[in-house]
């Protein structure tokens, strides 16, 4: 490290008005200030020459000048709040480390600036609870990822609860949360609904979960919220329903609706018109299909399938095609009824009416 320059050197940059000397003197009295730190804060009448300088200062300076106040404990305030909304390639070092900046200004800056400040906030170490609270409180995905990874922010159990509710929609969110310090069992079971299957295998290691009996309680509550949006709710987009199921009466009225046009909706990832054409061929409602297609078997859409003449051979094809369409369900509870032997198309409907009302079916 160079030594700081003379107190001659500085005097004589001071007295020059080329921006050059103005640079060289601010990045000089930094060097001096390095070498013999104040002992408190900087008097006003500096502090104000300091930010003066850094106004004027190009960006290259101003950067280096970020790096070397970035630990500084003796750096005037309103120099490094300026610094800390600067450009980020700027701001970084100063929001990851300056020991001036205090909640309120790290709130500041949360509101102020871009995206790449508030990850960076979200990153700083020792954070403190108010800001984690209001990182989480946004919602941005980004930042509420870096602050997950952040494993020494002042995160309140509360705050953990809020991550992991999060993470049902942000999936970045999953992999740090199942190793942060604070994540509780209550907590990570209810994860465990959502996550994959090696972070499942992460979860059962750390918390002790038995897979066996939460697997039936995990499959009940998925259908229970699937079933609460995808049966009663109408289509996402009422014009293209209508238009579906003006098409479908169209080729109903023409004798051109036939099951092999099921097959056909599916491969064109139509899975609306599937529900107006199978509902149209079998005379039953389009809620009743609804609930067979967000069912936790595949066993009433397969009785609805059979009774308009889908050949039971290529049922299970059509499944797979279905679930890839329709988040995974009908889901894979229940016998695979499709093996059991020919059905008649009456006895398939009367089935499938039985399944969609809750009753027991004889066939």
């Amino acid at each position: 490290m160079s030594s700081p320059p003379a107190y001659p050197d500085l005097l004589a940059l001071a007295r020059s008005s080329s921006p050059d000397s103005r640079e060289r003197l601010l990045l000089g009295v930094v060097a001096l200030c390095d070498a013999r730190p104040p002992t408190g804060e900087l008097s006003p009448v500096l502090g104000e020459i300091f930010l003066t300088l850094a106004r004027q200062a190009e960006r290259d300076v101003r950067k280096v000048l970020s790096e070397r106040l970035a630990r500084a404990d003796w750096a005037p305030p309103a120099l490094i709040n300026v610094l800390a909304l600067d450009e980020i390639e700027i701001a970084r070092p100063i929001l990851a480390a300056s020991p001036i900046l205090q909640d309120d200004d790290l709130l500041r800056v949360l509101v102020e600036a871009t995206l790449e400040h508030q990850i960076e906030i979200a990153r700083r170490p020792q954070l403190g609870g108010r800001v984690a609270d209001a990182i989480i409180e946004r919602g941005e995905p980004a930042t509420l990822t870096a602050l997950a990874f952040n494993r020494t922010a002042e995160i309140s159990l509360e705050g953990i609860r809020r991550l992991v509710e999060h993470s049902r929609r942000v999936a970045a969110l999953r992999g740090p949360l199942t190793r942060h310090p604070r994540l509780t069992a209550q907590l990570a079971e209810q994860m465990y609904e959502w996550v994959g299957e090696a972070l499942r295998q992460s979860i059962s290691a750390r918390f002790e979960i038995d897979e066996r009996k939460l697997a039936p309680v995990i499959q009940q509550a998925v259908y229970d919220a699937r079933s609460q949006t995808l049966v009663p709710a109408p289509a996402d987009d009422p014009d293209r329903d209508e238009m579906e199921r003006r098409l479908v009466a169209k080729l109903q009225a023409a004798g051109q609706l036939r099951a092999g046009y099921l097959i056909r909706a599916v491969r064109e990832r139509r899975l609306g018109l599937f529900v107006h054409a199978l509902a149209t061929l079998g005379g039953f409602t389009i809620a009743e299909i609804r609930e067979a297609m967000a069912a936790r078997s595949p066993e009433a859409l397969f009785y609805a399938c059979a009774s308009v003449g889908v050949d039971r051979a290529v049922y299970p094809a059509l499944l797979t095609e279905i679930r890839l369409l329709n988040d995974g369900f009908p889901g894979d509870a229940g016998e695979r009824v499709w093996l059991r032997g020919a059905l008649s198309t009456t006895s398939a409907a009367r089935s499938f009416r039985a399944l969609v009302k809750g009753e027991v079916a004889t066939v």
